[in-house]
């Protein structure tokens, strides 16, 4: 691997076109977790492509370490919030809003706001386990203010609920976790985002109930 290939901008052209061969890579170099790491940032904030195409390549490839990988992105993607949070809640007018334009995530980001105005935590949390952009996410929170520390903490558990479950599924089924995470990867957001709708419904009523007395 050459000193280019190994560069953040080499490696994230090989994660989007090729993202196997990327993965393979990144297995070989010995900055290999750091630019895991790099690329869960970027996926969390300017990137609109999974990067379970390249982790869970890698995490075959390196499963020696398999937990500190699931840790390192996961501590990528909460990084990677942190800025979308600071563009939501400094630059909404300019920068915030160029973004959901150009991505086309207008009707995205104005359900998300409506959903994050009730639900806060909870929506934070469904968000980050299921398919829905998470920088959307990101800007609605730091567009309406909502706490940074509880929502660094939400988006957390829900990234370490997404990648400790491919590194479980990675040390469960070996080579077949791709093929699974590929064939079931719909109904697994729906089951997560199942269980974080009965939180909230738990918590709306028991706040309710506990309002009323």
């Amino acid at each position: 691997m050459t000193e280019t290939d190994d560069a953040p901008p080499g490696q994230l052209r090989c994660a989007l076109s090729h993202p196997r061969q990327c993965a393979k890579r990144l297995a070989q170099s010995r900055s290999g977790l750091w630019m895991i790491g790099v690329l869960s940032v970027l996926e969390s904030t300017v990137l609109p492509f999974a990067i379970e195409i390249v982790l869970i390549p890698y995490m075959l490839a390196r499963q020696d370490i398999l937990w500190r990988i699931a840790f390192v992105t996961t501590l990528g993607s909460v990084i990677g919030a942190a800025f979308g949070y600071a563009i939501g809640y400094f630059l909404y007018a300019s920068a915030g809003t160029w973004l959901i334009e150009t991505l086309g995530w207008q009707q995205q980001f104005e359900s998300t706001r409506e959903w994050f105005s009730s639900n806060g935590f909870w929506a934070v949390l469904a968000i980050g386990v299921t398919p829905v952009p998470f920088q959307v996410a990101m800007l609605a929170a730091g567009a309406m203010k909502y706490s940074l520390p509880m929502f660094l903490l939400a988006t957390g558990l829900a990234r370490g609920i997404r990648y400790f479950g491919l590194a479980l599924l990675v040390k469960l089924f070996g080579q077949r976790a791709l093929d699974l995470w590929h064939r079931h990867k719909v109904p697994v957001a729906a089951g997560l985002t199942a269980v974080v709708a009965v939180a909230v419904a738990a918590q709306v009523f028991l706040g309710g109930g506990s309002g009323s007395g």
